[in-house]
């Protein structure tokens, strides 16, 4: 069942980047307006339950600490692992304090230095790129994980 769940949620995000990414075109020509129409009329109607099942099982909170005050009281209150998954060159400089640099495209291959028992939290820039690995973490099976999309721009604007 665990692995039918894990093909579902894979599936399903997939999906949805597929159909972000390509059917969504900045381009005004027919040709694109063409390509737009193509990818979502080739979706499966099962494919388009499927998203809608798991977009309306996300809750209403979206897996995020959403202020900078609430993050704060966080790292007072809990033993909370940061993640900041920005380059190495942004990380350096300035970063919130004891939080860990695994930038987005090294996530996979760093998961041992991701704990499953302790809570999560990830940040970037603006919020972006914390928001995919909050996503592919939970599609590997993170259920302790959740972004912080003020980010750091946030928390500099909150220092």
């Amino acid at each position: 069942m665990k692995i039918r769940r894990f093909l579902t949620v894979i599936l399903s995000s997939l999906c949805i980047f597929i159909y972000a990414f390509l059917g969504v075109s900045y381009e005004a020509s027919a040709l694109a307006a063409t390509q737009k129409i193509a990818v979502v009329s080739t979706v499966n109607t099962d494919l388009k339950t499927m998203v809608d099942s798991y977009l309306k099982s996300i809750p209403g909170d979206y897996y995020t600490v959403g202020k900078v005050a609430q993050l704060k009281q966080m790292l007072k209150q809990e033993d909370i692992f940061l993640v900041d998954v920005r380059e190495p060159s942004e990380y350096a400089l300035g970063h919130i304090d004891h939080a860990i640099n695994i930038p987005l495209r090294t996530l996979v291959q760093n998961l041992d230095k991701i704990p499953k028992k302790q809570s999560v939290v990830v940040y970037c820039s603006s919020g972006y790129r914390a928001a995919m690995a909050v996503m592919s973490l939970h599609l590997l099976g993170y259920d302790n994980v959740r972004g912080f999309p003020p980010s750091m721009n946030g928390w500099n604007a909150a220092s």
